[in-house]
């Protein structure tokens, strides 16, 4: 397996780790958050630098430049590969913004060494390929909500029950699987299991409620970071799909169909934003699954597209309004608010991010979300209908909120609402990642659907060409992708 030319993996998880140690010894909040941008900052540089220097290999994986770590577990703990390559500064992009956004009034109650705790360890994840390191992972990433709802004094029963069946059925699932699994020779059991752990940590319906209890008990820049990286997409992808029969699949696929309408319908009647905002995402990151569950080259290339659309879209949208909770508490979306005279930029901005959710023509959501229902109308026509349905109520829903954000009445305030410096960075690069990935998409889209080909090849028990490995792939278009459609043999069942 070729190596990287510097040890991008273990300084993006070694920095936050080191970092939380730090900032959590610090007294003086203003300090302790200036600190704890300065780590993110340093490991979003590390997880970029991880993504160039393993497009500058040409390869389909690579491991990391030092062994350490190799030599206790006897094996490549930190290991890259095309699916999990921009998925590393995506992470890191998300907790830098989260941490640069948070204003003084909010320091008191958001911890930044928890913060940095939970980057380190969803880096180290989405670092490793090892299924039994990748559930340890994702228990340790169940600890920090926890915490903070022990400090907020809230209820956590609803939440452990809910993560504990989590860890439990990933557990159970994982001992279950034999040596020689595959998806031409599936474990049964073990697939049901690690089939229902996905699904509850993606938080499918009827099994989301602890989502929205999440969103309501600890504070939103905690859920916003706990959410948004979609780790349980993740875990499908590295647990459920190399062994999972084609049934397992399908049924994943339709209880996230379900999800992606009625959560999208739900979104329309809420009367408070931070559940509004949680019924979007859940649309969202349903439809990631359901292009998961095609298990063909363009509708799972639509799926990858759209899980990066999503992070960084929803992202925006999810700061925005955190954002003007920070001026103004809670938001309720009962009443209108008449935000926009104070904030024009933030209002510009949850419409920007909220419309490239949904795939809007010139964002960075659009070719993904075509992709996503050119594949779906291609295996069940049905079901391209119902992702369709799913973006034109979330439009719905996205409009209607900023109208009662931002308009219908005039806002009296005694201080300037103005955006902080901060924020605009923030703003400005949010908006050139969203335009400059809709009027450029073509390297965002071979990326994605050359990593379906590998993971498809993976899962059909096919091994990859050691000449291909060595050589520049060639770049592949919307159109070769589509006509390549027929060409990729699918999985039986489909």
């Amino acid at each position: 397996m070729p190596e990287m030319h510097l040890p991008w993996l273990e300084l993006s998880v070694l920095i936050p780790l080191l970092g939380a140690l730090w900032v959590g010894c610090l007294k003086n909040r203003d300090v302790a958050r200036t600190h704890a941008i300065i780590a993110c900052a340093l490991t979003f540089l590390c997880a970029a630098g991880e993504w160039i220097d393993f497009n500058s290999l040409h390869t389909f994986e690579a491991h990391d430049h030092w062994d350490v770590l190799d030599a206790v577990f006897h094996k490549d703990v930190f290991v890259v590969d095309e699916l999990s390559a921009p998925l590393l500064p995506l992470g890191a992009m998300l907790y830098l913004m989260t941490v640069l956004t948070t204003l003084r009034t909010k320091v008191n109650r958001f911890s930044f060494g928890w913060t940095l705790f939970s980057e380190a360890v969803l880096l180290a994840t989405l670092s490793c390929r090892d299924p039994w390191l990748i559930i340890t992972l994702l228990t340790i990433a169940t600890i920090p909500p926890w915490v903070e709802m022990r400090v907020r004094r809230q209820a956590t029963r609803f939440y452990c029950l809910h993560m504990g069946a989590f860890i439990v059925f990933l557990v159970a699932g994982q001992a279950l699987v034999p040596e020689d699994a595959s998806a031409l020779n599936p474990p049964v059991i073990a697939g049901c299991l690690l089939t229902a752990a996905a699904l509850l940590r993606s938080g499918v319906t009827p099994l989301h409620c602890w989502i929205t209890d999440l969103f309501e008990k600890v504070t939103f820049g905690t859920a916003l970071l706990f959410v948004t990286p979609m780790t349980g997409a993740y875990a499908v992808i590295r647990l459920v799909l190399p062994i999972a029969p084609d049934w397992a699949l399908q049924s994943i696929g339709v209880v996230s169909l379900f999800t992606a309408v009625y959560a999208a319908g739900m979104a329309l009647v809420q009367h408070e934003a931070r559940r509004f905002f949680c019924y979007v995402f859940l649309s969202h990151s349903s439809l990631v699954l359901v292009g998961l569950e095609m298990a063909t080259p363009i509708g799972l290339t639509g799926a990858l597209c759209v899980w990066l659309s999503v992070g960084i879209s929803l992202l925006g949208f999810g700061l925005t309004l955190r954002s003007v909770e920070a001026r103004t508490g809670r938001l309720s979306l009962n009443t209108f608010h008449g935000m926009y005279e104070h904030t024009p930029i933030l209002a510009g901005l949850f419409l920007l991010t909220g419309l490239a959710s949904i795939g809007f023509p010139g964002t960075v959501g659009f070719i993904g979300t075509e992709l996503l229902v050119e594949g779906a109308v291609g295996v069940y026509p049905l079901v391209g209908l119902a992702v369709v349905l799913a973006a034109m109520l979330n439009g719905v829903a996205v409009v209607l909120a900023y109208f009662r954000v931002f308009t219908g009445t005039r806002h009296s305030a005694s201080i300037s609402m103005n955006c902080r410096l901060s924020e605009r960075v923030t703003i400005l690069i949010l908006t050139a990642l969203i335009l400059g990935g809709g009027l450029y998409p073509q390297p965002g889209v071979s990326s994605r659907y050359h990593a379906a080909a590998v993971l498809m090849a993976h899962r059909a028990g096919k091994e990859l060409d050691p000449e291909t490995e060595k050589h520049p792939y060639e770049a592949v278009s919307v159109g070769e992708a589509s006509a390549n459609e027929g060409s990729t043999e699918a999985p039986a069942g489909h």
